[in-house]
């Protein structure tokens, strides 16, 4: 990598963290929706507080992901 300076590598790092923050939130809200879609199979009643409960830990799930979107944007600008 003798062509890539020190910037480069700033630039694969920050590509390389927005890319693990993104995927970790996509398997974190595949999860929940896989276990919100199950649990609604098996007690239909209960609907609503399932989709509350799912909504609130994806919303959570994506702000992780936001924060390692940031940090992957301040390693660049560093």
């Amino acid at each position: 990598m003798e062509g890539l300076g020190n910037e480069g590598l700033g630039y694969l790092g920050a590509g390389i963290a927005a890319g693990l923050a993104v995927l970790g939130a996509g398997l974190g809200i595949g999860n929940i929706a896989g276990s919100a879609a199950e649990g609604t199979a098996r007690n239909p009643e209960a609907t609503a507080d399932i989709r509350t409960t799912m909504i609130i830990a994806a919303a959570l799930i994506e702000g992780v992901a936001l924060f390692g979107e940031v940090i992957a944007v301040l390693l660049v600008l560093k």
